[in-house]
Parts: C-alpha cells; structure tokens; sequence
C-alpha cells in the first residue's frame, strides 16, 4: 500500500532484518521440536494453527482483550470524522473505527493489513485530549497501518507465542505425565524441550522489543509531518503518560499483555537495563524528536507530503 505518510527505510530495513533473524530462529527451533518429539505433524500442525489465529484474527482477539467494539459514525460523529480528514490527507484506505470502554486514556492499531485494520481508542483518551491532540494520536496509529509494522509485530510475535506454549505444555506434561510411564529418557527429552523453548522466547523478546521501541519513534515521526502540528502530538503523549501514572496498577494489568500495540505503554517504564525490555522508548525520546521536527517545520500547519512504499 502506498500512501502519504514520509517512508522510512530504516523502519523497513529493521522490520526485514528482524523477520529473517526469527525466521531462522523459528527454523531451527521447529527442527528441534521435529527431532525431540519425532513428530512432525505434531509439530507442523501446532504451529501452523498458532500463526494462522495471530494472523488472521490478531485484531479481534485485541479488540476482545481490551473490551473494544466497532462504531459506526452515528455513534461517535467527531471521531469518525478526524479518522476521515487523515485518511484523506494520508490517501490511505479508512480502517474500522472502535472504542474501548476503558479509563486508561491509549489507542492502538492492529490487523493484518490496510484493508482489515482497526483503529481503537479508549473513552478515557476521549474525554482527556483536546480535538487536535486526538488527531496526532490517530495519526500515529494510521502510519503503523501503513508502514506495515502492525502486521510485521503480529507475525513476529508469533515465535514467542509459541515457545511459551512449548514451555507450558512440557511443564504440564511433567507434573502430570503419569509416573509409570516417565522415565529417564522422557524427563531428559522434555527438559530438553523446555531449555530450547525457553531460550527462543528469550530471543524472540529481546528482538520483538528493539523493533517495537523504533516502531513509534518513526510513527511519531511520520505523524507530525503528515499533521504539520507535532506540539499537539508532543501534548497528547505527556498528558497520556501522565495520567496513566495516576492509574491504579491493578487497573492495567489487562492491559499490560498488548503493550507493544499501544500508543503508550501501560506498563513497562524504567531506566538502564529496564529499557532494554520495554516496548516504547522514552517519553524524553519521544519528546526530542518531535522537538526537532516542530523546529524544521517552523511551526507549520500544513501537513507533509511524503509518500511511503
């Protein structure tokens, strides 16, 4: 798809290098299943399950997870209109508009392609931002439409997934497995399994996280110029930030699951090596850059005119 959002090569040459790395990953490790457990189908036939849910239903289990429903413009008129105006302005196809019926102020992107994207916000972003801080934010979730990136995290999150449950499935397997028929060589197969499966989740989610962290400093990016008004997307994230840090813990541990989709992270904020592990860069990060690009664009209002691939 091609559309008005500025292109950005190092966005598709990180997402390129990071689907090669865990397609390789995902190879060898699918070989040791293959080896260890001596079945293939087995094998072949739960991964292919796997990756077909993520991919084909990834934004209705997300919109099922965070309580998100599909409105229609009579519903919510303002909303559907600036989802309208930027998609204009972007020539991009109009993704399905849904809420979440949510205090946690967020918005986030899935599905697999432009053409079966959802753009979901939250009530509680609704009542917080002011109409042109509301429109940086949608703008920021139709670039990830539109670079692709949401497809390219749903699939490369896919390997994690199933590591995770390789783990769970040898561990259950162990407490359960039936004494009399353990033994020596089963235990030994099954922890086997769990290390190779632990340490692919472990790569997986390092890699994950480096591309997911880029993700939104080019989505930032590529949402002021489309915009022209990067102080309003500047506002929207530090008032977003801050009043989710006035939300009870236990109120965002639903959320915490879908961090990578979200416009700001519900959890997961920390510095040295917390960083490392965390979905988004800093707000300090995200508030820099879009600092430059307000003094490049000299306070203008007109938006850019970038095409991406």
């Amino acid at each position: 798809m091609r559309s008005r959002f500025q292109s950005d090569r190092r966005l598709t040459v990180r997402m390129t290098v990071t689907m090669f790395l865990l397609g390789l990953l995902y190879v060898g490790f699918v070989a040791a299943l293959v080896v260890l457990l001596k079945s293939l189908v087995l094998v072949v036939v739960i991964a292919a399950a796997v990756l077909g849910a993520q991919y084909w239903f990834s934004d209705r289990i997300a919109l099922y997870a965070m309580h998100g429903k599909i409105v229609e413009r009579e519903e919510y008129p303002e909303l559907h209109g600036v989802v309208d105006r930027l998609c204009a302005v972007a020539d991009m196809p109009k993704p399905l508009v849904a809420v979440s019926n949510m205090d946690m102020p967020n918005a986030f992107a899935t599905g697999r392609n432009a053409d079966h994207a959802v753009v979901c916000v939250t009530t509680g972003l609704l009542r917080r931002l002011e109409p042109a801080e509301l429109e940086g934010v949608l703008a920021h979730e139709l670039s990830h439409v539109a670079h692709r990136d949401v497809a390219v995290i749903t699939v490369a999150s896919f390997l994690g997934v199933l590591a995770g449950l390789v783990v769970r499935f040898a561990f259950y397997s162990q407490l359960f497995g039936g004494r009399g028929r353990r033994d020596q060589n089963t235990l030994a197969v099954l922890g086997i399994v769990m290390g190779v499966s632990m340490a692919v989740y472990a790569l997986s989610f390092v890699l994950i996280r480096a591309l997911s962290r880029y993700r939104e400093l080019a989505a930032d990016r590529a949402a002021a110029l489309l915009t022209g008004r990067p102080s309003e997307l500047a506002a929207a994230l530090t008032k977003v930030d801050g009043d989710i840090a006035r939300i009870p813990s236990q109120d965002l541990r639903t959320a915490q699951a879908f961090n990578a989709f979200y416009f700001t992270p519900a959890f997961g904020k920390g510095a040295g090596l917390a960083r490392l592990f965390s979905t988004h860069p800093s707000l300090e990060q995200r508030l820099e850059q879009l600092g430059r690009i307000s003094a490049e664009l000299g306070e203008a209002g007109t938006g850019g005119t970038g095409r991406a691939d």
